[in-house]
């Protein structure tokens, strides 16, 4: 009988253990739920925080390599620009040493184009005494010309220059006055280069050739006669080209010295 109690009280008091047990164990299990849930919470604002950030760097990164592909290029336009200046300052330089080098010869012309006129006009009063009156035109400056700037009276001189140089290769024949022993005659001239300047009457009777060394016409014997001639059929184009005997104007130390 008095063991009955013991086991009655026994038995309440393991169920009172054993509830309390059952009561703690659900406690821990809802805090451990609420922990879990508060470190998925913080899991979860963790993770948007990272991609937030994730985000924001490659907004970053793609600015900083957008702000790289600018700086290059502005490197490569400001290599380029430095370049094209350097080649502008180099471009002036010339230019302004070109008209330096213009004002100078600007300067220059004037006495250039009298020094040019002078040894042409000497060069033609020393020469054959052919065209003389219209050769010399070319080089004196006529009143009408006197406008005219200096280069312009330059390039005559050039062309006048050039007619000279034609001079001495060609064969030409012309009619003309002869002024001699106080009369004038028509005679027919014939010029060969430069090296032998003849006339023939128009009857043929009568020719001379000039002499430079005495600076005055010398008569021709009548064989020579045959072959001014036929030299002046030669210069008119009624005779086939052929090797003529004729005394020279000028001597061998005349073809030696100056030429235009």
């Amino acid at each position: 009988m008095l063991n009955r109690p013991f086991f009655a009280l026994r038995g309440w008091w393991l169920a009172g253990v054993l509830a309390s047990g059952t009561l703690m164990a659900s406690e821990q299990a809802v805090a451990q739920a609420a922990e879990s849930v508060e470190a998925q919470q913080a899991q979860a604002a963790l993770q948007e925080q990272i991609d937030a950030a994730d985000a924001q760097t490659r907004e970053q990164l793609e600015e900083l390599r957008r702000l790289e592909r600018e700086t290059r290029q502005l490197k490569a336009d400001n290599a380029s620009l430095s370049g094209r200046l350097a080649e502008e300052a180099e471009r002036q330089q010339r230019l302004a040493t070109a008209l330096d080098t213009l004002e100078d010869t600007r300067a220059a012309l004037p006495v250039i184009e009298q020094n040019m006129s002078a040894q042409l006009s000497q060069w033609i009063e020393r020469d054959l005494p052919f065209l003389r009156e219209e050769r010399l035109a070319r080089v004196e400056r006529q009143p009408d010309e006197q406008g005219q700037n200096t280069i312009e009276r330059i390039n005559g001189l050039l062309e006048a220059w050039r007619v000279e140089l034609d001079y001495g290769q060609e064969m030409d024949s012309w009619r003309g006055r002869l002024s001699q022993d106080g009369r004038q005659r028509e005679v027919d001239y014939l010029r060969i280069g430069r090296i032998g300047f003849y006339y023939l009457t128009p009857d043929g009777r009568e020719g001379g050739v000039w002499s430079a060394e005495n600076g005055a016409w010398q008569p021709l014997d009548d064989e020579y006669l045959r072959e001014v001639r036929s030299g002046l059929r030669m210069a008119e184009d009624q005779r086939a080209p052929d090797l003529l005997t004729l005394p020279l104007s000028i001597s061998a130390n005349d073809l030696q010295g100056e030429q235009p």
